[in-house]
């Protein structure tokens, strides 16, 4: 379960990008964080994530302490962005062996659960093209592939549908609902319109200048 309680969070001293949050989000469900933009959607994203920094207040991801979190070796929890993080001048494949050589799993192993979802997503051609070479859609699929690597039992995806076509957004939408919601992991969503991502999201969060209405 996450749970935010009375959080707060400035950028400045007059503007609160986060005021007064208070929210649950049970295990397994899927949300949606709705709203404009910089109503506050992203900076709660990413303070779940333990990326910011807030000014007052508590996060709790499983009854733990985000503050005191290691997001490295404590939880299982997986975010994509909507800049997709690479080594942009690195190919698919060994931006997917990074993970896994981190992880010191060893070289025969890594080639086979690398080559293997790139069979499955049917992407081997990417495997030796550079990161910096693929439009936007593609590096978005390969964000999702990398998080296949390894067990993920919470996902955060940014609201990376707005930047995509119709087409592609709900190719992305059965991916997360066919690996991550349909398997019960707690997933929230960053989305303009809850119409996009009702069919896998079953509440809708919406934010209004910083606060939950």
């Amino acid at each position: 379960m996450i749970e935010v309680k009375d959080l707060y969070l400035k950028y400045i001293r007059e503007y609160y990008a986060l005021y007064n949050i208070n929210l649950k989000i049970e295990e397994g469900e899927c949300v949606a964080f709705t709203g404009e933009k910089h109503s506050g959607r992203t900076t709660l994203l990413r303070s779940i994530a333990g990326l910011e920094k807030f000014d007052k207040g508590e996060i709790f991801i499983n009854g733990r302490d985000v503050k005191k979190i290691d997001f490295s070796t404590d939880i299982n929890l997986g975010y994509i962005p909507v800049v997709p993080v690479f080594f942009d001048n690195k190919s698919v494949y060994e931006n997917l062996k990074y993970i896994l050589v981190e992880r010191k799993i060893n070289k025969n192993e890594i080639e086979s659960r690398i080559n293997q979802l790139l069979i499955d997503f049917k992407i081997e051609k990417y495997k030796n093209i550079k990161i910096q070479d693929l439009d936007l859609y593609e590096k978005y699929l390969i964000s999702f592939v990398r998080l296949l690597l390894r067990p993920i039992n919470i996902l955060l995806v940014d609201n990376i549908f707005s930047k995509l076509n119709s087409d592609e957004a709900n190719a992305f939408i059965t991916l997360i609902k066919d690996y991550f919601v349909s398997k019960n992991v707690t997933t929230i969503i960053v989305s303009d319109k809850f119409e996009d991502v009702k069919d896998i999201c079953t509440r809708e969060i919406h934010f209004v200048s910083g606060s939950i209405v």
